[in-house]
């Protein structure tokens, strides 16, 4: 019931306009779900720009609370945040997000699934809706990742469709640490650099997952330098 309120207050309060639609960096998604687990998780990015005032110095973050309903769907809820330098940190937006893990992990030649995302900024009163197809494939110690999505925008400013792609190539070294590789592909943003990722096992089926990445820019619109953060607490 506190959660059924919480998002109802978080999609129906005003604020701030998000500046930074589209140039930056988030994550890549894996097809995978974990039936009945519980996951808490904080990410955020922030940009340098020399060019554009807006997204030099420019933090995002999310934070979410998610949960394995079944063994093909995960549901998360995400409250989403900026601070811009000359501003305090302000909740811009609010989404929901579905996962749908279509196969079996190793089923077939590559592991399949879906994202569905639905988010309200609330300055702008505009939306966005994704779909997004996630496919993993193993080969020896390396896991490749890629996402495409199709979103659509409408609402006070805007109206179209975008795509975006992102991809991981990941080497297994151990658990802890496995070193990484990022593309980021999308109408106002073509980014590469070295991703770290890892996590530890606690008791009684809990873990903590981390990410920190430099996601560096190819192109003028690109922002210099995304340094990109993720930490979940997860547990059953």
């Amino acid at each position: 019931m506190k959660l059924r309120r919480l998002c109802f207050v978080a999609l129906m309060s005003p604020s701030l306009p998000v500046l930074a639609d589209g140039k930056l960096v988030d994550r890549v998604y894996d097809p995978y779900v974990e039936p009945l687990e519980t996951e808490l998780e904080w990410r955020a990015v922030r940009t340098r720009d020399t060019d554009e005032l807006e997204l030099n110095g420019l933090w995002q973050h999310h934070f979410s609370v998610g949960y394995g309903f079944s063994e093909h769907w995960f549901g998360e809820v995400y409250a989403i945040g900026e601070k811009k330098p000359e501003s305090d940190f302000e909740i811009e937006a609010a989404e929901l997000e579905a996962k749908w893990q279509l196969t079996e992990q190793g089923e077939y030649a590559a592991d399949w699934g879906m994202l569905f995302e639905l988010e309200r900024k609330f300055a702008e009163n505009q939306w966005e809706a994704a779909a997004t197809v996630i496919a993993a494939k193993e080969w020896g110690r390396w896991t490749g990742t890629a996402n495409f999505a199709v979103e659509y925008e409408w609402g006070r400013e805007d109206e179209e469709f975008e795509t975006e792609l992102r991809a991981q190539a990941r080497y297994r070294y151990t658990s802890r640490f496995e070193p990484a590789l990022e593309l980021y592909a999308a109408e106002d943003l073509l980014g590469i650099g070295p991703v770290a990722v890892g996590s530890w096992a606690l008791e009684e089926g809990r873990k903590v997952r981390w990410e920190v990445g430099l996601i560096m820019g190819l192109t003028d619109e690109s922002p210099d330098q995304s340094l990109r953060l993720l930490l979940e607490y997860e547990f059953f």
